[in-house]
C-alpha cells in the first residue's frame, strides 16, 4: 500500500472545530504563536502564509500528549489580516483553506522558555466527488430552516415536525452559496452540536456523506427541541467566526 504523501505544517490547538471557508479572528498572544504569525508574514506569497487548527480533547493537553490529545482531522487557514498591538500581540483574521488529516507531532521551536511551538506531518484531504448533491441540498436546507426557526423562537409551541415541509423560514437564499460543499460546511459551522459530532460532520470524506450525516442530525435536533421546548446550549468557543 502506498505510504500518504504529508508535509510539514505548524499547528495552532484550539477547542474548536474550523471548516473550509469559515472566516476566523483570533487574538495571538503568546510567545509561539506570535513568532509563528511573524515568520508567516515575511513571507513574500500571502497564499503560503498557512497554519493548522486543530481540535482538542477534552480534559487533553498536545504539549505532553502529543497526537492523543488531538483530534485527527483539522483544516488549514491562511492568514489574511492582521493588526499589531503595541504590547506586541497580534489581532488576525483567517480564513479555513483544507482540511488535513495528523500522522505524527512533534514539539516545534521554542523562544524565551515558553511552550513549544506543535509541528505535524499532515495528509491534505480531498473532497471526493459525490456526483448530483441537489436533492440532498435540498433535503438539508429545510431541515436547517426548521433548526433556526426553532432556535430562533419563530415557531409556538403549537408546531409539529410533521409540519416540517410546509415552512418557509427566510435564510436569505439569494445570498446562499450554490456549491454543495459549501452548504455542507455552512451548516456543519451552524450547527450546535458536542465537538465528538462536530468533528464527524468535518472528517466526512465525500460531501454526500456530509449532508446525510447533517440531516440525521438536524432532524434529531429539531425533534428534541420541538419536543422539550428547550435549547441547546450556544457554543460560543470560535468567537465570531463565519463561512463566506
Amino acid at each position: 500500500m502506498k505510504e500518504p504523501s504529508t508535509e510539514s505544517l505548524p499547528l495552532f490547538p484550539l477547542n474548536a472545530t474550523v471548516v473550509p471557508g469559515l472566516i476566523l479572528p483570533l487574538h495571538i498572544f503568546e510567545t509561539r504563536y506570535r513568532r509563528l504569525v511573524a515568520d508567516l508574514l515575511v513571507r513574500a506569497d500571502p497564499e503560503t502564509r498557512e497554519f493548522g487548527i486543530i481540535a482538542v480533547r477534552e480534559g487533553r493537553n498536545p504539549v505532553f500528549e502529543g497526537i492523543d490529545a488531538l483530534y485527527p482531522v483539522g483544516t488549514s487557514v491562511i492568514l489574511r489580516e492582521t493588526e499589531t498591538n503595541i504590547d506586541g500581540s497580534y489581532d488576525i483574521v483567517t480564513v479555513g483553506s483544507r482540511r488535513f488529516r495528523v500522522h505524527a507531532v512533534a514539539p516545534g521551536p521554542t523562544w524565551d522558555n515558553s511552550a513549544p511551538l506543535l509541528m505535524a506531518e499532515v495528509e491534505y484531504l480531498d473532497e471526493i466527488d459525490s456526483g448530483n448533491c441537489a436533492p440532498l441540498v435540498g433535503e438539508a436546507l429545510r431541515n436547517f430552516r426548521v433548526y433556526r426557526g426553532l432556535l430562533s423562537g419563530q415557531f409556538d409551541e403549537e408546531f409539529e415536525m410533521s409540519d416540517a415541509d410546509d415552512i418557509d423560514i427566510d435564510l436569505g437564499d439569494e445570498q446562499l452559496p450554490e456549491d454543495a460543499t459549501v452548504i455542507s460546511y455552512l451548516i456543519t459551522a451552524a450547527m450546535v452540536l458536542g465537538m465528538d459530532e462536530r468533528q464527524q460532520l468535518l472528517a466526512v470524506a465525500d460531501t454526500a456523506s456530509r449532508l446525510r450525516l447533517a440531516c440525521r442530525l438536524l432532524h434529531r435536533e429539531n425533534a428534541l427541541i420541538s419536543l422539550f421546548n428547550a435549547l441547546p446550549a450556544i457554543d460560543l468557543s470560535v468567537g465570531n467566526g463565519s463561512v463566506n
